[in-house]
């Protein structure tokens, strides 16, 4: 009986509920996405996209490519054949034409192009329609320079500090015998008066003794970890400084000076006194490779926030400054200018080497990059980039 009353109850409770359904939820289909839509999110990716169809024409190309690339963005490139585009660029001429020839595409893969000098992290896809049918491929790149900088930079602190504790071993042990040679032939040379020779003799070695005990403390400071003490520094005022500084070191003669920095040049967070140290050391190498006559260019200008610099935990694009010092000297020697900012290499007679290697880690503490060219009327001309605001982790 349970059994037939439960059987007749069901068809009243179906009832109940076709009687009051429950209410219902009707979604209407999405908007058509404007075509505008989609150019603007290629154009507004960080990293940069090449497409081309499969008969070899570029059908996008936004500008952060253009940038990479180092070529100027041209609306009349849409539809051009890319090997006409990037003719100056064969190696990623090479990359792109292997979209159609290789049966495994490279993912992640890097390469220095050599027309930018810049690292690149590339991944090349396949367009494929409906069905399946290869109708183009498409490049995405990505700017590693600052990567490579930054591991070059980690690698660079491990050499530094293998080397800082063979140098300070090194530099207690030798530091003790040449002052204890400095002392004795001071104490010789007023013993014997009456003897030039003797008196010619010791001169030379107190200044040889002098000498060596200077290139020790400049090794410590190579290998000494950079400690920076960062404040509000206006450039301006930094390279006054150092050019007081420098004129201390080097007669500076008749050796003419120009600054120019734009008032509204904004300041850098940096370490005053390191930055003067890079200052100093131009300037002074300056005077000496003019010999008291010619002229040194000093000017600054800010750049676009186009450079990607490690603030704090974020990675951002912020303000940079430029500082260029030219001077009118002799000039550096193509085969040399790559080797001007290693350790231990110099062209002068009595030089350690250290000093150009110093300023690049001081440079390269501020997150900023130098580099050594020939200037625009001879001599040469170094161009310094710092950040506005950067990270400022140094070798520790």
């Amino acid at each position: 009986m349970a059994t037939a009353k439960s059987r007749k109850a069901a068809p009243g409770r179906l009832a109940q509920k076709t009687a009051n359904p429950e209410p219902r939820v009707y979604v209407s289909a999405p908007p058509p996405v404007a075509p505008s839509f989609y150019h603007d999110l290629v154009w507004n990716l960080r990293n940069g996209v090449l497409a081309v169809t499969e008969s070899g024409q570029i059908a996008v190309m936004n500008d952060v490519a253009y940038r990479i690339f180092g070529l100027t963005p041209r609306e009349s490139d849409i539809g051009r054949p890319y090997s006409a585009v990037l003719k100056d660029l064969p190696d990623v001429m090479r990359i792109v034409a292997g979209a159609f020839e290789l049966s495994h595409l490279p993912n992640r893969a890097e390469l220095r192009v050599k027309r930018t000098n810049k690292v690149i992290g590339y991944t090349l896809s396949q367009v494929r329609d409906t069905r399946g049918r290869i109708t183009g491929a498409t490049l995405f790149i990505k700017d590693l320079t600052r990567v490579e900088q930054l591991e070059e930079r980690e690698r660079l602190r491990d050499r530094l500090a293998a080397l800082g504790e063979m140098a300070a071993a090194i530099a207690h042990e030798v530091k003790n015998p040449l002052a204890g040679i400095e002392v004795m032939a001071g104490l010789l040379k007023r013993q014997l008066l009456d003897n030039q020779d003797a008196q010619s003799i010791l001169k030379d070695i107190i200044k040889e003794a002098k000498m060596a005990n200077a290139i020790v403390v400049e090794v410590l400071d190579f290998v000494r970890p950079i400690r920076l003490q960062v404040e509000d520094s206006r450039l301006d005022e930094v390279v006054r400084d150092a050019m007081a500084m420098a004129e201390s070191h080097r007669n500076r003669g008749q050796v003419e000076v120009s600054m120019s920095f734009p008032d509204d040049l904004p300041g850098i967070q940096g370490d005053p006194h390191q930055l003067r140290q890079i200052f100093t050391n131009l300037l002074t190498n300056a005077f000496e490779a003019m010999n008291g006559a010619g002229q040194v260019s000093i000017s600054a200008a800010q750049l676009p926030a186009e450079e990607e610099v490690a603030v704090g935990s974020d990675v951002k694009a912020v303000p940079m400054i430029q500082v260029e010092v030219s001077d009118s000297g002799p000039g550096v020697p193509p085969e040399v200018i790559d080797k001007m900012f290693s350790p231990f290499f110099t062209t002068k007679p009595q030089g350690s080497g250290l000093g150009l290697a110093i300023v690049r880690k001081i440079v390269d503490a501020h997150d900023g990059r130098i580099d050594v060219s020939a200037g625009p009327q001879g001599g040469a001309r170094f161009r310094i980039i710092l950040p506005v605001t950067g990270n400022h982790e140094l070798f520790r």
